[in-house]
């Protein structure tokens, strides 16, 4: 079961996803799910995960998610907490999220699943 605040996901860049999905099958055995031509996903890695094609204003470092049962009360915990909201909430196929850096200045995402989980 998915938790509030914990690590739920890493996103990496991956500008030839052709090519980096053949390295980590032939290196690592991995298995991806495709969805669409600028994202793949894989799971049971140790931690799941996707890579995606950059797009304008994404970013050039892997991604850590969190999850959050209610996406907006802990936009408003991290806004309190002195985190900086650099992506405010937005919808993607299967869930909403938002992306901050922390006082540190790394990025990182938390989402929220659409549906029953």
């Amino acid at each position: 079961m998915r938790e509030d605040g914990k690590i739920d996901y890493i996103e990496w860049p991956g500008g030839d996803l052709p090519a980096t999905k053949s390295f980590y099958s032939v290196a690592f055995g991995w298995s991806f799910v495709d969805y669409g031509p600028d994202y793949v996903a894989f799971e049971g890695q140790g931690a799941d995960g996707g890579f995606a094609k950059p797009q304008e204003g994404s970013t050039d470092r892997p991604l850590v998610i969190l999850y959050a049962h209610d996406l907006e009360a802990m936009l408003d915990k991290v806004v309190k907490a002195g985190g900086v909201i650099t992506a405010p909430i937005f919808g993607f196929p299967g869930g909403r999220r938002f992306h901050f850096t922390d006082p540190s200045g790394n990025e990182l995402g938390v989402w929220s699943a659409t549906g029953v989980e």
